[in-house]
C-alpha cells in the first residue's frame, strides 16, 4: 500500500499529465471545440478519471493555463540568474523563440488569450496577470541596469517593458501564422539590437 506522500505525488503526476493532454486539445481545437470526452479519449482514460481531479472543463482549463504559465515564468527566472541586465533581455527573447519553435503547441496561450477575452473572466484574469508580471520583470531588469550604469536613467523602464512585450508577442503571432516565411529569430534579434542600443548608457555622456 502506498504511503500518503507517495500517493499524493502519484496523483500530482497524473493531474499534470492530464493538463498536458488538455493543452494539446485546447491548442488544436480551442475551448469551445474541446470537450471532456475529447480530452478523455486523447488521454486514454474515462471521464471519471478526469472528474476525479477537476470539477469541469473550466476547472481543467484553468489548471492547464496555470501549469503552462508557471513553467514559462520559471524558465524566464532561471535563464536570467547571475547575468547582467542586457544579456538577460537577450536570454528572455531566446526562451520565447525556443518556445515558439517547439512542438509543444506554443500557440496555446495566444489561442486561449484571444478566445477568453469576452467569454471567460477567470482565464482572462490569469493571462492579464501573467502579462503584468512579465512586464514588471522586464521593467525591474531595466531599472537594475540603470542602477548599474548600464542603461540611461532617462529611459522610461515601463515603456521599455511594454515595447519589449509587444514586439516579442507580435513576432510570435506572425510566426504562428507564417512559419515558412516569417524569420522569427531575425525579427526579434533586430528589435533587441535596436532596443539595447537605444537605452545603453554611453561613456562620457549623462546617464
Amino acid at each position: 500500500m502506498l504511503t500518503p506522500a507517495r500517493a499524493n505525488g502519484r496523483g500530482e503526476r497524473s493531474r499534470r499529465e492530464l493538463t498536458a493532454i488538455a493543452i494539446d486539445c485546447f491548442a488544436r481545437f480551442g475551448f469551445q471545440g474541446t470537450s471532456i470526452d475529447r480530452i478523455a479519449r486523447a488521454a486514454g482514460v474515462t471521464k471519471g478519471a478526469i472528474y476525479y481531479h477537476f470539477r469541469d472543463k473550466h476547472d481543467l482549463l484553468a489548471a492547464a493555463v496555470t501549469d503552462r504559465i508557471q513553467e514559462f515564468e520559471l524558465r524566464i527566472q532561471r535563464t536570467c540568474e547571475g547575468v547582467d541586465p542586457a544579456l538577460a533581455l537577450r536570454r528572455i527573447a531566446a526562451v520565447c523563440i525556443e518556445h515558439a519553435r517547439s512542438l509543444d503547441h506554443p500557440r496555446f496561450v495566444i489561442t486561449l488569450m484571444i478566445e477568453s477575452i469576452d467569454t471567460n473572466d477567470k482565464i482572462s484574469t490569469q493571462f492579464r496577470e501573467m502579462m503584468r508580471r512579465f512586464r514588471a520583470f522586464l521593467r525591474n531588469l531595466v531599472r537594475q541596469g540603470q542602477e548599474q550604469g548600464v542603461f540611461r536613467t532617462s529611459v522610461d523602464a515601463e515603456a521599455v517593458a511594454a515595447a519589449y512585450t509587444s514586439s516579442v508577442l507580435g513576432a510570435e503571432i506572425q510566426f504562428y501564422q507564417d512559419q515558412e516565411r516569417f524569420r522569427l529569430a531575425e525579427a526579434i534579434g533586430l528589435f533587441l539590437d535596436q532596443l539595447i542600443g537605444s537605452i545603453a548608457a554611453e561613456e562620457g555622456q549623462p546617464k
